[in-house]
């Protein structure tokens, strides 16, 4: 199934592959089968930024990444992800499901539609990406479990493993790393669980091999290495609001006009394509509005941050 939002990014968008991301190939591997390889997402850049995007490297949109379990500078994950061991990954799906139990990633994956969903990443440090994932609704995983009445948000947990992830041997932070969503942002369309990049498996510095992507959300939320879903009928905890809740809020929606309370979130930097260093406007909702905003209509969303 090919999905296609009100404004698509393109290929021309994209964080590419360096020699491997054309459009012949991509083109051959739509030929080739590849499920739904709908190129979706949305707010054209040029029309946000008053110019194009240009393209990144493969080796910016893996090497430069957060990922706290392998430390914390940018290159850290990149340089340490190695060891993390990726196979066998099963994930346990529990609380308010009608079929609770640890599903292994390969049963999963044998009933999801694989898509190709071209995105924009914005992190809560006003930097921002575009990035081709490839991966399934989230919406299908839960309805795999079944969700019971009275499930509101879904809980998420990140593999817990110091010994393959060396940051979680220092308090950063309080390990496992947590996250969650209100149960209709989960089941919204736009939020996928991603399994790869360009068409290739998911690199262990991005993830792998399961993360969460909710695009219109700061990146910190999009956790990583995910090895529990949990519905709730009960908020969960979410590792950096527990941390600093002044910083970061439950919701954590790209929005331009609520700072940071260290800098401002009104413009980004694109990493890479010769414009690290210039600025350009950040869209609400990163550029999603159109798709989303009805999902917080009558909140204040300076007060739900």
């Amino acid at each position: 199934m090919a999905h296609r939002w009100t404004n698509d990014l393109t290929e021309a968008d994209v964080t590419p592959h360096g020699v491997w991301l054309n459009r012949r190939q991509i083109m051959a591997g739509l030929a080739g089968g590849i499920a739904g390889a709908g190129l979706a997402a949305l707010a054209g850049p040029a029309a946000a930024a008053g110019d194009d995007l240009e393209p990144n490297s493969w080796k910016e949109i893996t090497s430069y990444n957060n990922f706290y379990e392998f430390g914390t500078g940018k290159s850290d994950p990149s340089e340490r992800a190695g060891s993390l061991t990726t196979s066998p990954w099963s994930v346990r799906i529990d609380g308010l499901v009608e079929r609770p139990g640890d599903y292994a990633l390969g049963d999963i994956l044998s009933k999801m539609t694989i898509e190709r969903r071209i995105y924009r990443l914005r992190c809560v440090e006003a930097w921002s990406m575009v990035v081709p994932w490839d991966g399934f609704e989230l919406a299908d995983l839960l309805g795999m479990a079944g969700v019971k009445a009275g499930a509101k948000y879904v809980a998420f947990e990140t593999l817990l493993r110091p010994e393959e992830m060396p940051g979680q041997r220092y308090p950063v932070l309080e390990w496992p790393y947590v996250e969650g969503l209100r149960l209709d942002e989960a089941m919204h369309p736009l939020t996928i669980m991603a399994t790869g990049l360009y068409g290739k498996p998911l690199p262990n510095q991005n993830g792998a091999p399961l993360r969460l992507v909710v695009p219109w959300k700061y990146g910190f939320k999009s956790i990583k290495s995910v090895v529990r879903i949990t519905l709730t009928s009960d908020q969960p905890p979410t590792s950096w609001n527990k941390a600093n809740p002044r910083e970061y809020g439950f919701y954590s929606n790209v929005n331009p006009n609520v700072d940071h309370p260290r800098w401002s979130q009104a413009t980004e930097r694109r990493v890479g394509g010769g414009l690290f260093s210039r600025r350009q406007p950040t869209l609400m909702f990163n550029g999603y509005e159109r798709e989303v905003a009805s999902l917080y209509e009558g909140m204040d969303l300076a007060k739900y941050y």
